[in-house]
């Protein structure tokens, strides 16, 4: 069966449809990852958008039930150049196909993905809408062009509740869930830790009332501009308790100390972009997924320094606090998928959070 990809400024695709049957709009991004898939789907952060693989063969090793990023995947499509019928490793438990089926997800393959990701280059990212053959390109095309701004992305994919899950005799941390993916839980438990994990929009009272040793900010979908409520909670945090943000909880830290947020062109989305430690000259391979990132600029008169800078670009991927015990990175730490260059991000918070702390104010 065809099924077309229209984007919004006019452009479409023929395909092949696989997956869900149903019709759906996003915001159409690229992730540049050869491996990975299962868990770059499931990752909350993709809420509301479409994802091309640029990798021209996806699904071959199949899905199993231990890669997921999150229980239920939040993106709206996928495209791909070629799926693979029949997956073959020794985990799989069910197709790529049987995996949109199962959440819903529509999929279409066959299309040039290179033309489609130079496009997303050159123009930015822009809505797209996954829909059946017989549609009228030109009524889709306004369609698309008339849909407001989704900003509702974190309450969507934060959890209802706050929940405990013990790890060990390490330090307590609350880790405020704005789209956490599962492997920066992981990666605490791993290391013993006593986690709490909290709704995106928990008050600083609930936080506390927790007595952390340390509170992560989590990496989650959007615009940080969409949850101001969450910026005035870090402005307090910050005085109160040892603070790691991750990617949406980053640019909430630079954020709630005076610097601003702008949408990138087509953002950063893969598992192979080098990010240099400015104190010590070291280029990192780490993962990324983000859309918008912090100014420089705005950086300038707040407390916080740059301690790392993306090198393909020069944009701002990591921040310290200069008085607070508190920093932050764009990047993922906790790869998967991606490379573990950066994993010890989470000793150094630990670290801190195992410290006798000064009174806050």
């Amino acid at each position: 069966m065809k099924r077309k990809l229209i984007l919004e400024d006019g452009h479409y695709f023929r395909g092949n449809a696989f997956g869900s049957e149903r019709e759906k709009s996003g915001e159409i991004v690229f992730n540049t990852g050869m491996t990975g898939y299962q868990e770059i789907m499931s990752d909350p952060s993709y809420c509301g958008q479409i994802i091309t693989f640029t990798y021209p063969l996806i699904g071959n090793y199949g899905v199993n039930r231990t890669d997921f990023e999150s229980l239920s995947p939040a993106l709206h499509g996928v495209v791909v150049k070629s799926k693979s019928p029949y997956p073959s490793h020794w985990k799989s438990e069910e197709s790529f196909d049987q995996l949109l089926r199962r959440f819903d997800i529509p999929g279409i393959e066959g299309i040039d993905t290179r033309r489609l990701t130079r496009l997303i280059r050159a123009k930015g990212t822009v809505r797209a809408a996954i829909v059946s053959d017989d549609a009228n390109v030109e009524d889709v095309m306004h369609q698309l062009q008339s849909e407001l701004p989704f900003t509702t992305q974190v309450a969507n994919v934060s959890t209802d509740s706050a929940y405990h899950v013990p790890g060990g005799a390490g330090p307590k941390i609350a880790l405020v869930d704005y789209g956490a993916k599962q492997h920066i839980l992981r990666e605490l438990l791993k290391r013993g830790c006593d986690v709490h994990v909290v709704p995106y929009n928990a008050t600083v009272e609930e936080i506390m009332a927790l007595q952390p040793d340390g509170v992560m900010l989590s990496n989650g979908p959007g615009d940080p501009r969409d949850v101001p409520e969450a910026v005035e909670t870090v402005r307090v945090l910050l005085d109160q308790t040892v603070i790691f943000g991750i990617c949406l909880g980053h640019q909430l830290l630079c954020m709630a100390c005076g610097g601003e947020a702008t949408k990138m062109k087509f953002g950063h989305r893969g598992s192979n972009h080098p990010v240099r430690h400015l104190p010590t000259g070291e280029v990192a391979m780490t993962a990324q997924n983000h859309g918008y990132a912090i100014s420089a600029e705005s950086l300038a008169q707040t407390p916080l320094s740059i301690t790392h800078l993306a090198v393909n670009d020069g944009t701002v991927e990591g921040v310290a606090h200069k008085h607070a015990p508190a920093f932050s990175v764009q990047y993922h730490p906790e790869a998967a998928p991606g490379p573990m260059d950066a994993n010890d991000l989470f000793d150094q918070f630990l670290a801190r959070a195992r410290e006798p702390q000064k009174e806050m104010k």
